[in-house]
């Protein structure tokens, strides 16, 4: 009789073991996909954003004229040409913060370190 129970214990405890292990693989695989939709979701949004971008200009609200605006991308979106001034502009949306480099341009912008430089080539290198 005492064989029975121990065999019944030792049998529900490895189907425990066995069902730990499922479930355990089972939520790193979900983990996994979460991870990867996340992923995909940032992925979605940047492109979104880095589409839209180039619209901004044209909404009734942007402040300036939208033909003397030039879309470069990065590492900002664009340079606004007015008569009096030139202007380096990103778009922002939402929650979202200027990157590293676009504050160190934005700090160099401030402490005047912009030049405007015209280079010439020589005829021979003409095509």
């Amino acid at each position: 009789m005492i064989e029975y129970v121990l065999f019944a214990v030792l049998a529900f405890a490895g189907l425990l073991i066995l069902l730990y292990k499922r479930l355990w693989i089972r939520h790193e695989r979900l983990k996994l996909d979460l991870q990867e939709a996340l992923f995909q979701k940032k992925s979605l949004s940047s492109r979104y954003g880095k589409m839209t971008e180039q619209f901004i200009p044209f909404l009734e609200s942007y402040p300036y004229d939208e033909q003397s605006f030039r879309f470069i991308g990065s590492p900002i979106d664009g340079i606004q040409f007015e008569q009096d001034k030139v202007v380096l502009v990103e778009f922002k949306t939402a929650g979202s913060v200027l990157t590293k480099r676009q504050k160190e341009i934005k700090n160099l912008v401030e402490r005047g370190k912009v030049e405007f430089r015209e280079f010439r080539i020589p005829p021979e290198v003409k095509g």
